[in-house]
């Protein structure tokens, strides 16, 4: 054998060659440590809490679905449920009685709503409605959110008793009308 028959070497490689083979190198090194620094970047925010062109939870929103999602964060369905009822109440119990007599507060520990009535004859009288107020208000609300209605006569000023008293007054607590 002849050394004619040996593979010729490749020639050495020169400018321009030189020059794409370290653009090359250098393409996939920046490669490289953008891959690392975006894996970094990654595991410091946590997973899914990147920015991006789509919709997601940290997007602004309007405010009824804002406050509806709050309210349900917060397990706060049941009292404003009742604070609606509160606001619908003479389409609740009928415009007669809610001239008459208005919701003032809801104890969610216990379920009862408490309602105060102009006089004592209206607290008598929705005393004795008050299974069917809260039949009413529990079909409104969903089934057991009020237990119990709570009726409070009219608010008057504390009793003062004096010298300007006759004895045996009722007062502003007993209004008989």
């Amino acid at each position: 054998m002849s050394g004619s028959d040996a593979t010729p070497e490749p020639p050495e490689p020169s400018g321009v060659d030189l020059a794409r083979v370290a653009l090359r190198a250098a393409k996939e090194a920046a490669r490289a440590r953008g891959e690392a620094t975006q894996q970094q970047k990654q595991a410091r925010r946590g997973p899914g809490l990147r920015s991006g062109a789509r919709a997601d939870g940290r997007d602004p929103m309007p405010l009824g679905p804002a406050i509806n999602r709050l309210i349900t964060e917060r397990g706060w369905e049941t009292p404003a449920a009742v604070g609606g009822v509160m606001g619908r109440w003479p389409q609740i119990v009928g415009d007669d009685l809610a001239r008459r007599c208005v919701p003032e507060r809801y104890d969610e520990d216990e379920r009862i709503l408490h309602v105060r009535c102009d006089s004592t004859a209206w607290a008598t009288n929705v005393r004795l409605l008050a299974p069917q107020l809260v039949a009413r208000l529990n079909e409104d609300l969903g089934h057991g959110t009020v237990r119990l209605l709570k009726v409070h006569g009219p608010a008057g000023s504390a009793r003062r008793y004096g010298p300007l008293r006759a004895p045996g007054s009722t007062g502003p607590g007993d209004t008989y009308g």
